[in-house]
């Protein structure tokens, strides 16, 4: 399984909160669902961190069955649609946002 996730370091201007979130249930969440290949989308809405970190508001994952399912996903026309969203709703928001692409699996139990 690919993960590619999105990370949103730093804070929303003053006043966004609720529209922003909302706007990501409402515009981006059900873009992101249909992305080709994408098994399982999540949202995380940071609540607290560290207090020595780098503000991070939330991170966004799709997991996909490959590499190249990622690749596919990433030059789809919906991808296209999510961005120019996405790139709207950076209005309220101070920061920058960046994406990571891993490989994972489930952490077995050592005997």
């Amino acid at each position: 399984m690919i993960t590619r996730t999105a990370v949103f370091e730093g804070r929303l201007k003053d006043g966004c909160e609720e529209r922003f979130f909302s706007e990501i249930r409402e515009r981006l969440a059900p873009l992101w669902r249909q992305f080709p290949h994408a098994s399982n989308v999540r949202l995380h809405r940071i609540e607290s961190t560290d207090d020595d970190t780098t503000p991070i508001l939330m991170i966004q994952q799709i997991d996909y069955p490959s590499h190249a399912a990622v690749e596919e996903a990433l030059a789809s026309p919906v991808r296209a649609q999510a961005r120019a969203v996405t790139m709207e709703l950076m209005e309220m928001f101070e920061g920058r946002f960046y994406h990571l692409l891993s490989e994972g699996n489930a952490v077995e139990p050592s005997a």
